[in-house]
Parts: structure tokens; sequence; C-alpha cells
């Protein structure tokens, strides 16, 4: 494999719907009462996607660097466990990314505000460092979050409330509380993609990092996937019933069979068996997103 192959494998651009997922609900909702330019809509969607990406990128370092992706790893063999990459390379291609996350971020703020001197944009430019911190530290660090147990937390509140009030707010430049409940659908469906990763690896997991799963046995895990699902159904049932102008609204029910089909696979299989569900429920959920946002704008 070459080294540009091995980059763009270590990438894990597979990831991106589930990132862009909140983002893209967030930013339909508010333009159906706000206006966005072109330029704005670009630079949060760039942002989006390179915090990913430096997700993605520290996560591999900190799971080699920790020996967590070893021979024994139900997922898939990444780069540098392959010797396609080096460590140095890695940490090259990241300080790469925490550059472009700042451009971006820079540029989207200016773009919507038009300065950095006032406290919206100041409490945005605050959110951007933590979004790379948290993007950097679930494996990375002396004391990474992601192996305290904390990732379901963090995913939550980045994947979900983050994400999609964060990108409501950039265009609004204002914030609405029941913005909480389709935040939270979205936040409850990227754990549990977590969720799932974590239950296929529980292994492989067991000496390294502590994990829900891991804490609570497969059975529970299980539950807790199911409840994760149908908690997000509800809030954003409840979003569209409180908010309710058209049956267009509800376009995104046509997505309701696939999270079935994931509930499905999730109690039926274990181990790699599980890696199919994976796939589903993120492209899934950026299917679910792209559907309610339309149902709001029509």
């Amino acid at each position: 494999m070459s080294k540009f192959k091995a980059v763009v494998f270590s990438m894990r651009l597979r990831t991106l719907p589930l990132s862009l997922a909140g983002v893209v609900l967030g930013l339909m909702i508010a333009l159906r009462y706000h206006d966005a330019t072109p330029w704005l809509i670009v630079w949060l969607l760039l942002t989006t996607v390179c915090l990913q990406i430096l997700s993605n990128l520290s996560n591999e370092l900190g799971d080699y660097l920790r020996g967590t992706d070893g021979a024994q790893r139900e997922g898939p063999q990444y780069s540098l466990a392959q010797g396609a990459l080096k460590v140095t390379d890695f940490k090259r291609i990241i300080a790469v990314f925490i550059g472009l996350c700042c451009v971006f971020g820079a540029a989207m703020i200016w773009t919507s505000f038009g300065t950095f001197f006032s406290w919206q944009p100041a409490l945005l430019l605050l959110l951007g460092v933590a979004a790379i911190w948290a993007a950097m530290h679930y494996t990375l660090g002396k004391n990474p979050y992601g192996y305290r147990g904390l990732g379901d937390v963090f995913v939550f509140l980045f994947f979900g409330l983050v994400s999609v009030m964060g990108a409501y707010f950039v265009v609004a430049h204002t914030l609405d509380s029941l913005l909480l409940l389709p935040a939270s659908a979205i936040g409850c469906f990227s754990v549990g993609v977590l969720n799932v990763n974590n239950i296929r690896d529980m292994e492989s997991d067991a000496d390294h990092r502590i994990t829900v799963p891991l804490k609570i046995g497969s059975r529970k895990a299980k539950i807790y996937q199911t409840a994760l699902i149908a908690t997000a159904w509800i809030c954003i049932l409840t979003y569209t019933l409180t908010n309710y102008t058209s049956g267009w609204n509800f376009l995104y029910l046509a997505t309701l069979p696939l999270y079935a089909l994931h509930l499905n696979m999730v109690w039926k299989r274990n181990g790699k068996d599980l890696d199919p569900a994976l796939p589903l429920l993120v492209i899934t959920t950026f299917v679910f997103s792209l559907l309610a946002g339309v149902g709001v704008l029509v």
C-alpha cells in the first residue's frame, strides 16, 4: 500500500456521513428561518470534515501506541498496524489537520459574524478549541477519555448537541431550546454507532480500555443500544409534533425500517459479524438527517 493510499485509508472517510448528519440537520433547520451565504456553508462543512478526520487519525495513533490495535482486533487493521505509515508520519498529518480545522473554523466564524471580537464569535472560537481537544484525546494523551468509559458522553455532546445546535447558531446567531430534541436524537444515534463498535470489540478491548459494554456486558449493551435508538425517535417525534406544519415534517419516517433492521442485526450477531450493522447505522442516520431537514424546509 502506498503512503497516499494509507493516509486516505486511515482518514476513515466512511465515518464522514455520521459527523455531517448533525451539522446538516442543524443547518437545514436554520435555513428554514434564516439566510446563509454559500461560503458560510462551505466553511462549516469543511470544518466538520476536518475535525472528523483529525479524530480518526488521532484515534488510530492513540490505539496503536497503547497496543489496542493488535492482531486480536475484530475491526479492520489500519495503516500503522500494517506498517504502511510510521508514527512520525501520523504526527505530521495530524498537525496538518489541526491547522486546517483552525483555518476553516476561523473562516466560518468570520464569514458569519465579520469579527472575532464579540461574545458570539469568541464563544465559537472556544468551542472550536474544545472540539479539537475532544477529537484528539479520545485515545491520545496521558489519560484519554475513551479509555475511561466516557466516549459515549463526549460523542453525545459533540456529535449531537454541539453539531446540531452549533450549526444552527453559526447561521442564526441565536438558539432555540427546542433544538435540544433533534440534537439529542442525532446524539443518541451517534452514541449507538460507538456502542455497536464497542460491543464488537469487547474481546480485544478487555485488556486495554474501559467501555460501556465491558462494564455492563453484551446483553445489557444491546438493551442499551435499543434504548438509544428508541430515545432518538421519541425526541425527533416530539420535536416534529411541537413544530408541526405539514405532513412533510414526518418524511424521516422512511428510515424507520432501516433502524429496525439495524437492531435486528445487533441482537442476532456478535463480534466481527456486527460489522455490517455499523455502516448501516451511519448511512441511515445521515439519510435520516437529510429527510428531517427537507421535511422542515418544505
